[in-house]
């Protein structure tokens, strides 16, 4: 949008001219806003052909439930996604598969056909015309309850069938690499099963759930891991866990069932037909999880959420994702290179997918999240259900998940951060208690690898340890002595103070055992060798370590350095603290030991770690002093150092990528590298070369791979914005070329919102107005 000098020579002369200067910015600003909501409902998604088959889905959500919606062959189908459903084994699974027929069938061969993903809305509407046919099917998901839509309206009277269709209508072995969707990985301990759901036609509606047994993968890994003793102070996520729903629509009736297969792997059908021709059709899936030994309790609870009738459901659900929207946004292009418009459409495209997972019980998985679909589609060797994805349901991996939540604090997205931050204060006595009955000290040791239930994978434990082995570790190559990652979730929770104003006081007593185990633990190793807890300069000795999953028995890993160094800094920023508080972590920041440094071809550089043994991944820790720890960037000194890190540095040469959690992108942004960072960044969030463009991945993980979505992001938002002692850098890293019209969320509860057009900032909002002064604008 142009902004042009229009005059008003009579409105100048009633208010005088720098009234109506001001008057004026305030108009092109509210003018700039208004187009910004215009972009943001042109880079609604739309499809006028039909899918092949599941690898064309489209996501569609809301509350904690996702949807993979598509239609073939005539026929609109979708997959049923919600968090925190986990059987016993910790597969993470669908709850079933939809198909919906009409008839007459506005979607068959010759007609004019329309899928819409209705992005600032956040439904999906598909319409087809034939022959003097109209019809249109909506579906949507109540952000506010767990309810899917689906609403018909046709111009001819019209028959419905509804199917729902399940897999696991039967018990379900699995062998060889299917069992990497649940929590036995590689090395299953006998025989592995999916069990059957229960699936009945009831009251003229159908009821399905998943009902776990006593027995789970929780039994096994606390006898693995010899914590049998405490057994019964252990939070246990899978036990009594019930999930399902009902599904009915009015004038639907039950139909009989039916059997096929779909990507080769069989299921069977039940059917709601409607028994007179209408011209609207309402169906309605209700969801329901829970934690009792009783199926009635579950089975009441759910009829009391279906019971709900609210006419203002879908307005509210609307005016949700409206508000979404308005609080963040960035929308881009360049008349010299069309990938940046591409790259700001998948922006926006991802973020409604972690849109749908605002209210989880648990966060969304960096391995597919809510929208993984047949594995054969992604793999042809894979001829596994659709609950399978690679790298598991119930298993945490955090090096992954933090990817996918650090940017939700510049998109102003605090609230969606509680699943992740519950995940882990739930688990936080688990932590505790492993950390007391392997060691007998205080502190909640985190593991890279994570169970919902807080251990480690059995399968990355290890089955075949040496004798003598410590029972608190796991007997893994790449995993062994990775503790710190945990740090960067206690980081989160204290950054959400700065952007929100939000009490992180409930959140003290995790971070602060998080931050006691590394002080308690390196002091009782070093006991272990020796007869001091310290070294000659009054430091911990943070030995044996690692590097991320990559520098291995390392000696003073820098990424644990800067991660210590930096929450701990942290927290003694906070106001409030008793004395004791501020002299403990005071004290524990002095012992913690300086970052090492190496050369290459005479540039000094951040070395990985004092010393390591040897290379066993493709991480460059050297570099997370600058993301996510900050300790180097824009503005910040030492930059040239870690300016040499990033161009001299010859594994970090070797590793460099754009492919999945790598992030490379984020490096170069917050060098100020704007050349670097943005060749990489369009890289990330290239359209998927899936039907969804955002369906990115398998990467090396799954699809659509949310950590590398994650990872695209956050580069986005440190090339427009980074902030450092109270001043935020505005385009630090920006091609001056590119037109970008953004809002995001800055420290000290700031809102930014500004315009650059060739090159010059032609809008710059700014909440609160106080703040406008720390603004420093570096295009380049």
């Amino acid at each position: 949008m142009e902004m042009k000098a229009y005059q008003f020579p009579h409105l100048e002369r009633m208010i005088g001219k720098s009234k109506f200067l001001f008057i004026w910015i305030m108009i092109s600003s509210c003018l700039w806003t208004a187009n910004a909501q215009n972009k943001q409902a042109e880079t609604n998604l739309v499809w006028n052909s039909q899918s092949e088959d599941a690898a064309g889905s489209m996501p569609c959500g809301g509350g904690d439930i996702g949807l993979n919606v598509w239609v073939e062959k005539g026929e609109l189908l979708f997959y049923i996604s919600r968090s925190g459903t986990f059987d016993e084994n910790n597969t993470l699974l669908k709850l079933g598969r939809v198909r919906l027929k009409l008839s007459p069938n506005p979607f068959e061969a010759g007609s004019t056909f329309k899928q819409e993903l209705v992005l600032k809305e956040g439904y999906v509407k598909v319409t087809g015309t034939k022959a003097g046919l109209q019809t249109e099917v909506k579906v949507w998901v109540d952000v506010f309850k767990p309810i899917i839509h689906l609403e018909l309206k046709s111009n001819q009277k019209t028959f419905a069938e509804a199917g729902f269709e399940s897999w696991r209508n039967e018990d379900r072995l699995t062998k060889g690499k299917e069992n990497n969707q649940n929590s036995y990985k590689w090395a299953p301990k006998g025989e592995v099963k999916t069990f059957k759901d229960s699936i009945a036609f009831k009251n003229n509606g159908l009821l399905f759930f998943h009902q776990n047994k006593d027995f789970s993968v929780f039994d096994v890994t606390v006898k693995q891991q010899g914590m049998d003793s405490v057994k019964d102070k252990l939070f246990n996520p899978l036990k009594h866990l019930v999930f399902g729903g009902s599904m009915q629509g009015e004038g639907l009736v039950p139909s009989g069932t039916y059997t096929g297969s779909y990507s080769g792997i069989p299921f069977k059908g039940w059917k709601l037909k409607n028994a007179k021709a209408l011209n609207i059709i309402n169906i309605a899936i209700t969801l329901h999880t829970a934690k009792t030994p009783y199926i009635n309790n579950w089975e009441s609870e759910l009829r009391k959420t279906a019971a709900i009738k609210n006419k203002q459901a879908f307005e509210a659900t609307k005016n949700w994702w409206k508000s979404y929207w308005e609080r963040s946004f960035i929308e881009m292009s360049s008349q010299q290179q069309p990938l940046v418009a591409q790259a700001g459409k998948n922006y926006q495209l991802f973020r409604y997918m972690l849109g749908c997972n605002a209210f989880g019980t648990y966060p969304t998985k960096f391995n597919g999240g809510l929208f993984t679909y047949d594995p054969g589609l992604v793999d042809s060797t894979l001829k596994y259900t659709p609950d399978f994805r690679n790298w598991g349901g119930g298993t945490h991996t955090a090096q992954n998940q933090r990817l996918v939540y650090w940017p939700m604090l510049k998109t102003g997205d605090v609230e969606m951060m509680k699943p992740q931050f519950d995940f882990y204060t739930n688990l936080l006595r688990n932590a505790e208690l492993r950390t007391e009955l392997y060691w007998g000290h205080k502190g909640a040791s985190f593991t890279e690898q994570l169970e919902n239930f807080g251990l480690p994978n059995p399968a990355e434990y290890g089955w075949k340890r040496p004798a003598g082995y410590d029972k608190g570790m796991e007997y893994n190559a790449w995993l062994e002595y990775e503790w710190d990652t945990v740090l960067e979730f206690c980081m989160m929770m204290l950054e959400t103070e700065s952007y929100t104003g939000k009490d992180v006081k409930p959140y003290l007593p995790f971070i602060e055992s998080c931050l006691n185990f590394f002080d308690a633990h390196y002091s009782y190793l070093a006991k272990q060798r020796g007869s001091k807890a310290l070294d000659g300069n009054g430091h911990l000795v943070l030995y044996p370590g690692s590097a991320a999953e990559t520098y291995k028995m390392s000696y003073n890993a820098t990424s644990t350095i800067a991660a210590l160094k930096t929450v701990l800094g942290r927290l003694l920023e906070l106001k409030g603290l008793s004395e004791g508080q501020r002299e403990t972590w005071s004290a524990m920041l002095k012992r913690i030991p300086p970052i090492s440094f190496r050369a290459f071809e005479g540039h000094p550089t951040i070395a990985p770690a004092k010393v390591w043994e040897r290379i066993n991944n493709t991480e460059s820790p050297q570099l997370y002093p600058v993301y996510p720890w900050g300790i180097y960037g824009v503005g910040k000194p030492g930059l040239d150092t870690a300016i040499n890190t990033f161009k001299y540095d010859t594994d970090v040469l070797k590793f460099k990528s754009h492919v999945g959690w790598k992030q490379d992108n984020i490096f170069a942004a917050r060098l100020g590298l704007v050349k670097e960072a943005a060749e990489l960044t369009l890289l990330k969030l290239k359209d998927s070369g899936r039907r969804f463009p955002a369906f990115w991945g398998p990467g090396f993980d799954w699809v659509p791979d949310h950590n590398w979505g994650g990872s695209g992001m956050i580069g986005l938002q440190e090339m427009l914005l980074q902030d450092h002692e109270g001043k935020i850098f505005l385009f630090p890293a920006w091609p001056k070329e590119w037109d970008v019209h953004f809002k995001l969320h800055a420290p000290q509860r700031t809102t930014i919102e500004a315009v650059l057009e060739n090159g010059k900032v032609e809008l710059l909002k700014v909440i609160p107005e106080s703040r406008r002064k720390d603004i420093v604008i570096l295009v380049k």
